[in-house]
């Protein structure tokens, strides 16, 4: 006899650690906890309701992943970025990525995975001309970017250089779809998506001819179009408003 379903979850189950980390990781990302704020266990279980032992968890993944800094006398505090850690974490991406690139077109990809890349290369075309004239599909360039970037490394068949890249774009700002939905309202980021997409077709390219080093040149070079959106997006304080995490970052002067 099989026991109703009760509709609840052990403490330490991975629903209930999945619903710390996305609720911790909102407080932080939307200011709700500022930089420099002392964040303890006991905080996190009051604001979200969550018990203690997924709410820890959460602390040390998110402190892995470098939103959180732990602290000697106990607890955590909320990370401060500066620019430079941003255009750092942007570099060590752009890093990653490239040698994924040269692995996928050194060791060689099948046809149906080739073929696969090129079918969701299409699907980004008719949304970055989409872009190009104005229409509102900037969720669905999110989404598809995000699959491309993330079926690219997978295509390298390391796992190590897949769980580098899987830390990395944890990070606020360095994910390949970071400052998307900044580029929305900028005439400036807009263009940059069309650049973006023709090296998408490079890069694939040269994957296809089993070039390496010009994969991995392409990919790293496409990485860094992030850091023209960074800077897009701190001449913008509208920009900066529709920035997750914009509260994180720390100025100079």
């Amino acid at each position: 006899m099989v026991a109703p379903e009760t509709g609840r979850h052990e403490e330490g189950s991975p629903s209930q650690t999945a619903r710390a980390q996305i609720a911790l990781r909102e407080m932080l990302l939307s200011g709700t906890i500022t930089p420099g704020e002392r964040v303890s266990e006991q905080m996190v279980v009051d604001r979200t309701g969550i018990s203690r032992t997924p709410v820890r968890t959460a602390l040390m993944t998110l402190a892995e992943e470098g939103l959180l800094e732990s602290i000697p006398s106990g607890g955590y505090t909320a990370r401060a970025f500066t620019e430079r850690d941003i255009l750092d974490a942007i570099e060590l991406r752009g890093m990653h990525e490239g040698l994924a690139a040269r692995f996928a077109a050194e060791r060689g990809i099948s046809a149906i995975s080739l073929q696969n890349l090129r079918d969701l290369l299409a699907r980004l075309d008719d949304v970055v001309e989409g872009i190009a004239a104005g229409r509102p599909v900037f969720e669905a360039y999110v989404d598809l970017n995000a699959r491309f970037h993330r079926e690219l490394v997978a295509l390298s068949e390391s796992r190590v250089v897949e769980r580098q890249v899987e830390r990395i774009i944890a990070l606020p700002f360095a994910s390949p779809s970071a400052f998307a939905m900044v580029q929305a309202d900028q005439p400036d980021a807009r263009r940059i998506i069309v650049i973006a997409q023709d090296q998408h077709h490079a890069i694939v390219d040269a994957i296809s001819q089993r070039e390496g080093a010009r994969a991995e040149a392409l990919m790293r070079e496409h990485s860094r179009l992030a850091v023209r959106n960074l800077h897009i997006a701190l001449r913008s304080r509208e920009a900066m408003e529709k920035l997750p995490g914009a509260t994180l970052i720390r100025f100079r002067g």
